[in-house]
């Protein structure tokens, strides 16, 4: 296997470039575009075949679709809509290409629930994620980690974003090319892991998606200024949002398609969250299509549960080893917490675990496994850009409106 070269004068993981960038919004994606150029192109080529499996659509239609969300991520954060632009000149794409892998959940779980009343004969969706967080009475350590789960390609696209602004607290993520964030935590002490989650109501109609929000959530200082970023707008996608501070305090959010009226909020249960791939709360108005399409979730769930459970509060402190243990663990293998492939199945329907994260918030460092936590080492990749975090003056006085 050839070498993963060096990124920037960055080390890499293993198998996991690290891109690191600063200045202005556009700078910032110009730099991580050209830096990660080949991976972001990788990425644009293999979702052009994603979508044509899911969709049926070839990528100039992806691209139409695409462009109706470029108003509403505009009026959001149109700083946003700057750094994709970057990230598309530093690759030497397009910003409809960019656009289009950015709103891959929109146009993949639309068609999801488009299929449903066929599901005999619908693309069936990939292996997706399991996360948690631990609160722990403090001196203990906040923790926060997730198995990312995806479609195979991925392993060949995922970067270590390290960002430095002057617009929001610094921050790293661990995300495929080309895309703004994904799991991560940021200066301020915030973290965040995540989890696909799809329902009837999951039709593409153009708003704030899934990624994009992310995004925002890594811009956050507090856990319920993301709390007010996810109530900003009318939401395009079904998305888990499980979001911990190193102060403490921590939120599984589940959100629907739509605005603030669809957010379910869940609260810790012996000291921990615990989340996959269905909606839990019992408040749910659209109808779930998550068991239907991700069918895995279920053991997932029960596995975590089993390890919350076993240790009440007060008894000791979790420790980032017994979170390691659980993210490599094999019941009911291959759809485990620790995702193999399944034989046999369509290439772009086969997931895998293809990278697993573990972040100490209260010491903000961040530990990353390249591929599945049974066979790959963690490597500690530190903080925001490996270095002692920083908030700016600016991030210490924003606020979650669209701006």
């Amino acid at each position: 296997m050839t070498a993963t070269p060096r990124v920037n004068g960055a080390r890499p993981l293993d198998g996991i470039p690290r891109v690191r960038v600063e200045g202005t919004s556009y700078e910032r994606g110009r730099q991580y575009g050209a830096q990660a150029r080949d991976r972001v192109r990788r990425s644009v080529q293999a979702y052009r075949q994603v979508f044509a499996h899911y969709a049926g659509w070839d990528w100039p239609a992806v691209r139409r679709a695409a462009a109706a969300f470029q108003a509403p991520v505009a009026g959001f954060r149109p700083a946003y809509l700057e750094e994709m632009r970057g990230i598309a000149d530093g690759a030497g794409l397009d910003l409809a290409d960019v656009l289009a892998i950015n709103v891959r959940t929109e146009v993949m779980y639309a068609a999801k629930a488009r299929q449903a009343p066929l599901a005999g004969r619908a693309a069936r969706a990939p292996a997706e994620c399991s996360a948690l967080a631990v609160v722990q009475d403090r001196p203990a350590p906040t923790l926060i980690g997730q198995n990312w789960d995806w479609l195979l390609h991925s392993a060949e696209t995922l970067v270590l974003l390290e960002v430095r602004q002057d617009d929001g607290p610094d921050f790293a993520t661990v995300v495929e090319a080309g895309l703004l964030a994904k799991a991560g935590l940021n200066a301020a002490g915030l973290g965040l892991v995540t989890n696909a989650l799809v329902t009837d109501a999951d039709v593409g109609t153009p708003g704030l998606p899934y990624h994009v929000l992310l995004r925002a959530i890594l811009d956050c200082t507090t856990v319920t200024e993301a709390l007010m970023v996810l109530q900003a707008g009318e939401r395009s996608s079904s998305a888990n949002y499980l979001i911990a501070h190193s102060s403490g305090a921590a939120l599984d959010l589940e959100a629907a398609p739509g605005d603030f009226t669809r957010l379910y909020p869940l609260y810790p249960e012996h000291g921990m969250l615990v989340h996959t791939n269905h909606f839990l709360s019992p408040r749910l108005h659209p109808v779930d299509l998550s068991l239907w399409a991700m069918p895995s979730s279920a053991v997932r769930l029960q596995r975590l549960r089993a390890f919350r459970d076993a240790v009440r509060p007060g008894d000791r402190d979790w420790t980032l080893e017994e979170f390691r243990v659980l993210l490599a663990d094999h019941a009911d293998y291959p759809y485990s917490v620790c995702a193999h492939p399944e034989p046999g199945v369509h290439p772009c329907e086969q997931g895998a675990t293809i990278a697993s994260v573990l972040m100490d918030l209260t010491a903000g460092r961040m530990w990353v496994a390249a591929g599945h936590p049974c066979q790959a080492r963690y490597t500690d990749v530190g903080g925001p850009l490996a270095s002692p975090m920083e908030v700016s003056p600016a991030a210490r006085t924003r606020r979650a409106s669209p701006a």
